[in-house]
This record gives structure tokens, sequence and C-alpha cells, in this order.
């Protein structure tokens, strides 16, 4: 199948039909960003930063818990875009509408704000979010920003390299623009080495580069390339999912996939198409070359980022693991992917969909709570993951997460994994994906 360019820019082209009718009122022209955004109402105010799964799902039920609080919702991009089942999306599984959500259509409907636009600092001090259109005070903060690309890993301060990277070999773990260019490249394969490098753990949704290796397989076997796969995985095994992927790799894809363990990154040199790690050099003819993740550049800027032993960043929010407010800052909050480590046993939360929205959840009850001069009582999360690895038939694999406190105040974690791949799984995929949906979209 050959992407046309009408076809890669379906998804701006549903962004703004669904934007189309819920328009945010324009801001006056003369206004700077030295400008106040929106005038205090005398109510209190909860500000997110971020309108991902965690922020989304925190505006709707702030709005429920909190109903005498103000809530306003920033966000850079137009419309909702869900990195969960995108991949599914690559392979045309599900189409464009499935994935996009309105922004201002919830807004409406819960009763929050909605602004479209890029926050540029975060100004804790002051209580203070700046953004391009203007300033926002808040007396309770939310970050929902997601991750961003860890290319200095890999090259220092080499914009060049960076950009090239970026640009030729993205791998679409932050939404929106970058899945219509990952797209297109894997439909335009016409075979050879296509590798994938997974980042070190913790990265956004654990085993999502795996199934998106068996999706690719699944197409390219279905094309009768002659393609080979290769996962260059910095971990000592397939993880999660263990049996299910060592199963769909072996069994439905033996001729394709080559799982490569402990194939830490060494250098990557993207202009002469090569790979090296500690599992030995990889040529390829095209790639998704996957850098490392970090915590979002938002949670940079408002100086949320932990530090370790030795007072180096660790790349990700230092948080109450049971409340998920700042370490130094009861009245801000870091939910979903940026979140870092929580439990000396198993380290961070799995960095998905399903976390940042039960993080939300808490953190409305927490700030609710707050807001009514009461302590916060912390409430405990899971996590739940579907991962398709067939097409036809559509078989997919599944893995739950259960936490709970030991008796020294320990999260403890139990990871189940459902190895045996089966249409049912899949169902219970979609059903998954729309109760999510109606969580923080419907009424």
């Amino acid at each position: 199948m050959t992407i046309t360019r009408r076809e890669i820019l379906k998804a701006g082209a549903a962004a703004a039909a669904l934007g189309a009718s819920t328009r945010v009122p324009a801001q006056p022209l003369i206004m700077t960003p030295a400008s106040e955004l929106i005038t205090r109402s005398g109510k209190r105010r909860v500000v997110i930063a971020g309108g991902g799964w965690g922020g989304m799902t925190a505006a709707r039920h702030l709005r429920e818990q909190a109903p005498d609080l103000e809530v306003i919702l920033l966000e850079r991009n137009p419309v909702f875009w869900s990195c969960p089942l995108s991949n599914k999306w690559l392979i045309d599984v599900v189409d464009t509408n499935f994935l996009v959500k309105s922004y201002m259509a919830p807004a409406k409907r819960h009763g929050y704000t909605f602004v479209q636009t890029e926050i540029s600092e975060i100004d804790r001090a002051k209580k203070r979010v700046h953004t391009a259109q203007g300033y926002l005070d808040y007396d309770w903060l939310v970050v929902s920003a997601g991750i961003r690309y860890g290319f200095e890993a890999w090259f220092g301060n080499d914009k060049k390299a960076i950009d090239y990277t970026r640009i030729n070999y993205p791998t679409a773990y932050i939404p929106s623009a970058e899945h219509a260019l990952v797209k297109q490249k894997i439909h335009n394969f016409k075979g050879g080495t296509f590798v994938l490098t997974l980042p070190p753990p913790p990265h956004r949704c654990p085993p999502s580069p795996y199934e998106r290796a068996c999706l690719m397989a699944w197409l390219f076997k279905e094309k009768k390339l002659n393609a080979k796969i290769i996962i260059l995985d910095p971990k000592p095994n397939v993880a999660p999912i263990t049996g299910g992927y060592k199963l769909a790799f072996s069994e439905l894809y033996p001729d394709i996939i080559t799982h490569v363990p402990n194939a830490t990154i060494k250098e990557v040199d993207p202009f002469n198409k090569v790979v090296k790690t500690a599992a030995g050099d990889f040529k390829f003819d095209d790639a998704l070359l996957m850098a490392p993740h970090q915590a979002a550049d938002l949670v940079w800027k408002a100086g949320l980022i932990g530090k370790t032993a030795e007072g180096k960043p660790t790349g990700w929010a230092a948080v109450n693991p049971l409340l998920y407010n700042a370490a130094d800052d009861p009245q801000v909050f870091v939910i979903g992917d940026s979140v870092g480590a929580v439990s000396p046993q198993f380290g961070h939360y799995p960095k998905s969909g399903h976390v940042a929205n039960r993080q939300a959840r808490a953190v409305a009850l927490h700030i609710a709570a707050q807001s009514r001069g009461q302590a916060p009582k912390h409430v405990m999360i899971d996590n739940l993951c579907y991962m398709l690895v067939n097409n036809s038939p559509r078989e997919a694999i599944a893995v739950q997460f259960d936490y709970k406190l030991d008796e020294a105040g320990v999260l403890r974690q139990t990871q189940i994994d459902d190895n045996d791949r089966r249409p049912e799984l899949w169902a219970s995929d979609l059903k998954w994906v729309e109760y999510m949906f109606e969580d923080f979209a419907a009424g």
C-alpha cells in the first residue's frame, strides 16, 4: 500500500473538523506574553499543563470532585491524539477518527476552560504559568506533559545529528505529527533490514515497541517483502509479556523478526545507517531510532526533576509516590509518564495511558481534599495493557499490574502476563479504550 499525501494529511483534516465548531475565542491581537491570559474570577484556580490522558482526566474529575474550583487546561495541540492504539493505526486496523478527540467538547460539557497555547515557563515561586498568549496564576498546578526524547545520550550537543535523526527516523512516541511520517515509512518500505532501537527503561509504554515490531512484521509478510526486522533491546530479555512476545516472534514471524538482547547503544550513525551496540554493530536500510526517554521539557522548566545521591538529574520528576505532589510543594502535582521512581522494589510505574488516567483521578481527589482543608488520602492505582500481535486473525496479549503497600509502607508491584494470544483480548482492548475515552471526554 502506498500512502498518498492526502492520506498522510488526513489526521490534520480530522483535527480541523473536530475543532472548527468549538474554537476558543481569539485573544485580542494586542495581547503580549506579559498580559494576564484569563482574569481571576474570584475562585481558587487549578491550572493543568498538558492535555494528554492524564490532563484530560484530571480536568473532568476535578470539576466533579471540586466544583467550586476554576479549572483551566493548557495544551499546545488543537486536538487530542491517542498514543494508545496508535500502533494499530499504523497498519490501518483503526482509522484516524478513532484516535482523535476534541478538546473543546469535553471542556464545554464538564465546565472547565481549554486554551490551546504553548507554555514557555513555570514560575513556582510566583505560582504562575507563562504561555505564548499570556500568564496564568494558580493555586494548584498539575503537570501532565508526557516525555521528551533524550537524543543527547547518543549525540551530545551535535544538533545536526539530532535533527537528522528526528526527521529521518521518527518514532511516534509523542503525539501526533510523527505518526504520519512513521506510517508512511512503514508502508513505503520495499524490503531489506529495518532496525528498531528500544529505549532503555523506563520508557513510554514498555511493551509497545514489541507490538509495533509484530504489526510491522505482519504487514511486511502480507506484502511478501524480503524484509528483516531487528529489535535492538538493551534489556537481557523481552519484557514485559515475555512468553507471549517470544511465541509471536517464533511462531508468527520467525523469518522476519530477530530480537537481540543486551544491545545497549554505544554509537548511532544516522548518516551512514549504522548502530553500534554492546551486542554488535548493525547496518540498516531503514529504522525507527528510539532514543532514551525523559520527563517532558515542562518538568525540567518547572524545576521538578529529581536528583541522584550524587546530585545528578534523574531525568524524571521527584514526587510523593502515593500523592504525586512535588517533593517540595504540596500544591504542585506531576502525573503520567513524567513521574519518577516510586518504589525500591520496581522503580517506576509503567508509563502508560492507563496509569496516567488513574493518577489523574487520584490527584483530583487530593486537590479536592486540600481545597476543603482536609489531608489527602492515597489511592492505590493499577495498570492494564493490551497488545495486538497478529492482524489475521486479530489476536492480542495482555499484562496487568497491581499495587499495594507492604508493612513497611513500601509500594509493591505484582505483574500478571497473559501470554495466550487470542481474539478475545483484542475485543477487550476495544472495550478498554472505549471506557477510557468515556472517562475523560463524555458525560
